[in-house]
């Protein structure tokens, strides 16, 4: 119990909890002791509150959670007095910004709030950690994170991990493919990155999980099984949905190595040459970015595209990273962080949340290239923002909190090993 109040996240939710506390007996102070009746007079009432608890707040981190740091007069004055208001003001900006969304995602408002609260409090953690008690110098980055360098072009891509140099031209790639009523377009799809594959004599298998599709997709792939070996199919086990349809596929795959493709065309077959490369040199996960130099979307749906950027910059901010495009489903792994990143909680199109953001939080070594996305041509796409939207939440904030609180009971064992030492 004494570790886990030793924890700067702990104290920071206590020193808001105190903060919170005296700004609520402030008010009624003001109002019911001191006569502050009027309309005008109870808006005074809840600024001179909300500043004093706001000062207490800020005194209360910068003495028992962000110990040490600067004290002169003019750094507290002028640099993190300001920062500090800027930090309250933007959890309640982002409060201001949620609850409709999460309104219209048919939230009821009790949980609405607490989600905002929760969100806004992360996000006044995060910034008062990163601008308002602590100067961070220009360092350089080291493993795992200086591996991603997501603003970075192809020609000033990071180094190579220090565990491996050397390129695997053995290294065997499986495509996993999920499924579900896509007869009009499996077929091109996998022969697209089969040529391709074929062309650049990568070594692969290409497994597609049916997801109980009520077209004609199982027969399309009986026909593409029999000409062209390296593909097979099985039939998702598991109750439908794309989440447990990879699951499917990640429990069965053959290869070294794994890549998940959409059934749509939307992935370029060029860039799962560029994964395989990357994954060659050492890299224990490849991600893609289409919004980094180089990549590239086409016919992206405007409504999706800003919930998408949207919400690619909450995961951003919340766990400090550089790389900005984590909601994309089309990424690669070796075997053994598949592993490393289990056991696996979502059900649906959370999951390509789920399996980055642990392998980053366990400590696995990735690299971030640009990529080019494409519209579905054919079909019916699959996502459902309305109902995903909460279930994203849900896995980040699971994972955001897994690294923050479990001590690093999760990070891989020879990472944890290196730590000690």
């Amino acid at each position: 119990m004494q570790k886990i109040f030793q924890q700067r996240t702990v104290k920071f939710f206590i020193g808001g909890g105190v903060a919170a506390a005296l700004n609520i007996w402030l008010i009624s102070l003001l109002i019911d002791r001191l006569g502050f009746h009027t309309p005008e007079l109870r808006n005074i009432a809840n600024a001179i509150s909300m500043e004093i608890s706001l000062l207490f707040s800020f005194f209360i981190y910068r003495i028992w959670v962000w110990t040490g740091g600067d004290w002169r007069l003019e750094k507290v004055l002028w640099r993190q007095l300001p920062l500090y208001h800027v930090s309250a003001s933007s959890s309640i900006i982002i409060r201001l910004i949620l609850f409709p969304i999460l309104d219209w995602l048919s939230l009821s408002p009790q949980n609405n709030t607490l989600i905002g609260v929760l969100l806004g409090a992360i996000l006044n953690y995060i910034i008062s950690d990163r601008l308002v008690f602590q100067t961070r110098k220009k360092t350089e980055l080291y493993y795992p994170e200086g591996l991603a360098p997501a603003l970075a072009t192809p020609s000033n891509s990071a180094k190579l991990p220090v565990t491996s140099t050397s390129i695997e031209p053995t290294l065997v790639l499986s495509i996993v493919i999920p499924a579900y009523n896509e007869e009009d377009c499996i077929a091109r799809t996998i022969q697209s990155i089969s040529q391709v594959l074929e062309e650049k004599y990568i070594p692969y298998n290409i497994l597609v999980v049916n997801d109980n599709s009520r077209d004609r997709t199982e027969a399309v792939l009986q026909q593409l099984r029999l000409q062209n070996p390296k593909v097979t199919y099985i039939n998702n086990y598991y109750p439908n949905g794309f989440g447990f349809a990879v699951r499917c596929g990640l429990e069965n795959f053959q290869g070294d190595a794994v890549a998940i493709v959409m059934a749509d065309c939307s992935d370029a077959p060029e860039d799962i040459v560029a994964y395989y490369y990357k994954l060659c040199q050492g890299y224990e996960c490849v991600f893609g970015s289409r919004f980094i130099k180089g990549g590239k979307v086409i016919d992206y749906p405007a409504h999706k595209l800003i919930v998408n950027r949207l919400a690619n910059l909450f995961i951003q901010i919340l766990f400090g990273l550089n790389f900005n495009d984590t909601t994309n489903a089309f990424k690669a792994y070796r075997r053994e962080v598949i592993k490393g990143v289990y056991p696996l909680l979502s059900h649906h199109f959370n999951l390509t949340v789920e399996i980055p953001l642990k392998a980053i939080a366990r400590g696995y070594s990735y690299a971030v290239i640009p990529i080019s996305w494409r519209n579905r041509t054919t079909g019916v796409s699959k996502l459902k923002l309305k109902e995903m939207g909460s279930r994203y939440l849900f896995i980040a904030l699971c994972i955001f909190l897994e690294k923050k609180l479990s001590r690093g009971d999760y990070v891989r064992k020879n990472l944890q090993s290196a730590i000690r030492r």
